[in-house]
């Protein structure tokens, strides 16, 4: 009876590892993406959304450097309704995470113009005391923001139908196509 044992021992064991856990297996490896563990106050918002999902994607700031952050949305936005949304700042739960905005006083007067990827900004007034401490989240805000977006690769301003000369992360000014990489060293992981 011991030889039938191990046979029938034998026979259980073979067929729980053909069956494995209940995993599928796969012909080919596939890469696994590990990516950093989402702060839990603000998962909703800023965890990356799965792919073919739309999304609008607006940089706001925290702890005065610029973070991205993803809402859900039906599709993706208009890059007119982008940067409404990204004026309007962040919804409560994000102000309740620590998010804010540094746009507040500048206003755009509603026309973003983009041409072959170069998008330019019309800015209905500078805010009074230009050079302000966080003018550089401000312009960085609306830059990363409308550069996340397939169709944009530049941000230009202007004033007064003028090219507008704007702050950099390295403090200098610029009037030309701006990039996030002009940001990169305000640009924070969420």
């Amino acid at each position: 009876m011991t030889g039938r044992r191990q046979a029938l021992v034998a026979a259980l064991a073979a067929a729980m590892m053909l069956t494995g856990c209940g995993v599928p297996t796969e012909d080919d490896p596939r890469p696994i993406s590990v990516g950093s563990r989402p702060d839990p106050t603000t998962a909703a918002h800023t965890a990356s959304p799965a792919p073919g999902v739309p999304v609008e994607l607006l940089y706001l700031v925290r702890d005065d450097v610029l973070v991205a952050v993803h809402r859900p949305a039906q599709q993706t936005p208009a890059i007119d309704e982008q940067l409404r949304q990204l004026l309007a700042g962040p919804t409560a739960t994000e102000r309740e995470a620590g998010y804010t905005s540094a746009l507040t006083g500048i206003t755009v007067t509603g026309t973003v113009e983009v041409r072959g990827g170069d998008a330019t900004v019309e800015i209905g007034n500078r805010p009074d005391g230009a050079g302000r401490n966080d003018e550089v989240l401000a312009y960085g805000q609306i830059v990363c923001t409308l550069t996340s977006r397939a169709d944009v690769r530049t941000v230009s301003f202007r004033l007064d139908g003028q090219p507008l000369r704007v702050p950099r992360a390295d403090a200098s000014l610029d009037d030309g196509p701006l990039t996030a990489a002009d940001y990169t060293g305000l640009i924070r992981p969420a």
